[in-house]
């Protein structure tokens, strides 16, 4: 990623806290015109106050992703980098997942930041140049139980950046696919907050461990600042490899996955969440 002159600038979704917020801080540090987004202005208040430009944007709505670019236009700005992070974590167990989770969950973590691909990287490739930074997951490498519906979104993510990296290489715009491990932030505190666990949920006798997994991203978490600056520095450099694992477990976690057998990685993780706990319900 190379800005090329003044009216170039980088947009970043979900900059309230943690990746965002420090991402934006990262990048507006070493030069980059920023523009810092999240659903409440409010919540941008003391990236403003550095003198990063702030919007008001909520990802999932057409109407103010249109907005957004209008925006942009009419300040004479073109986007020539889109940090695709606005995401969550939709915690608990499958059986206990209602379908509302699921499309919700997909639609923050896949279907609104391709709508934003779709919106902008057209006018990248008509100046041939731009770059896409899709901020993915580790766990869409390696599931884990109770998060069944968070990887399965990384993973699908994972696998649309893949698509448009081959197909937007032709046109000058390079996709680059980021896989954080587990990074300090508010993400724990918020699937804990959001997990779906049913007050007849066959789970209830590990309700701790389910919890557990939920706030397991932040057990020994990289500090999202020190994230930040590793990110911006591989973005900002001549050549950036296509996908980058940063953070604490980044890479061990897809190491477990491609070379443990399944059984036994299976066991491992049933035995880290106490599924090996639980006991075949009794007939009555």
């Amino acid at each position: 990623m190379k800005l090329s002159n003044g009216s170039d600038i980088v947009l970043i979704t979900g900059c309230s806290s943690g990746i965002g917020h420090a991402l934006a801080l990262a990048l507006h540090a070493q030069g980059c015109k920023v523009l810092a987004t999240a659903r409440r202005l409010e919540a941008l208040a003391e990236l403003a106050a550095q003198g990063i430009e702030v919007y008001a944007l909520d990802v999932t709505r057409e109407d103010s992703r249109q907005a957004l670019l209008r925006h942009v236009q009419e300040r004479g700005w073109q986007v020539d980098t889109l940090i695709n992070n606005a995401g969550y974590g939709a915690m608990g167990p499958l059986l206990d997942m209602e379908e509302s989770a699921w499309q919700a969950q997909f639609e923050v973590n896949v279907f609104a930041p391709m709508q934003l691909v779709r919106l902008l990287a057209p006018l990248m490739a008509q100046r041939r140049r731009g770059t896409i930074v899709n901020i993915s997951s580790v766990s869409g490498i390696l599931t884990t139980p109770f998060a069944g519906a968070y990887c399965a979104s990384k993973a699908a993510f994972t696998a649309a950046s893949d698509a448009l990296r081959m197909e937007l290489a032709a046109f000058g715009v390079r996709v680059i696919t980021v896989q954080p491990g587990a990074i300090r932030s508010s993400f724990g505190g918020n699937a804990q907050a959001a997990i779906s666990l049913a007050p007849d949920s066959l789970y209830q006798g590990i309700k701790a461990a389910v919890l557990a997994r939920a706030g397991a991203s932040q057990e020994g978490a990289t500090p999202a600042a020190v994230f930040a600056q590793e990110l911006s520095r591989h973005l900002l450099a001549p050549s950036c490899p296509p996908i980058l694992r940063l953070g604490n477990k980044s890479r061990i976690m897809p190491w477990m996955k491609a070379l443990l057998p399944t059984a036994r990685l299976d066991k491992m993780l049933r035995q880290r969440f106490q599924l090996d706990r639980l006991r075949p319900v009794q007939p009555e």
